[in-house]
């Protein structure tokens, strides 16, 4: 069990992470997230088709980004996660396909600050099904956010995708610490 999933309960079955959040990868997502950064999507696609634990893992799999709040989604312009599942999309072919199946439901304050107990406690019914998005069981499902600190993100997106009806579920993410 990794240290940062203590005392997480996933509601998913596994999760891979592309690399280490700090220095190059750090500034990766930092210039995506915060500058409108898309001129680096193509270094991280480079950096997923070098990586066959990632490719081979989300191949053929329905992923679904971390959806942002339309508010935070508006002001940026684009969700850098939703970028983010297609470049692993591309990278991995086949018949991956990225579906954004799930909506932030509640403009939650950013959890870059919070410790794991206020993360979980902010994104209490955070996220739901997105209207008319239909889930199917037989179907793996990927969720894909851009770093994994605590996994309370991820976990919340998870639960609403159990609720309604996802078994072979899991997570992805391009950072993890």
């Amino acid at each position: 069990m990794c240290p940062h999933c203590e005392g997480l309960h996933p509601q998913y079955a596994e999760g891979r992470t592309l690399t280490l959040f700090k220095g190059p990868a750090r500034a990766l997502i930092h210039a995506l997230k915060y500058h409108k950064g898309h001129h680096v999507l193509g270094d991280i696609e480079q950096l997923v088709r070098a990586s066959p634990h990632i490719t081979e893992f989300i191949r053929d799999a329905v992923l679904v980004p971390v959806p942002l709040h339309p508010r935070k989604e508006r002001h940026r312009t684009y969700n850098q996660t939703a970028l983010l599942a297609g470049v692993l999309a591309r990278a991995a072919g086949g018949a991956t396909r990225v579906e954004p199946v799930l909506r932030r439901s509640v403009d939650t304050p950013s959890q870059t600050t919070f410790d794991r107990k206020a993360r979980r406690a902010n994104l209490k019914n955070a996220f739901a099904l997105a209207r008319g998005a239909t889930i199917n069981p037989s179907s793996p499902y990927i969720l894909v956010d851009d770093v994994f600190t605590t996994g309370s993100t991820l976990n919340s997106c998870a639960g609403v995708l159990r609720r309604a009806g996802a078994v072979n579920l899991r997570v992805v993410t391009f950072g993890h610490g």
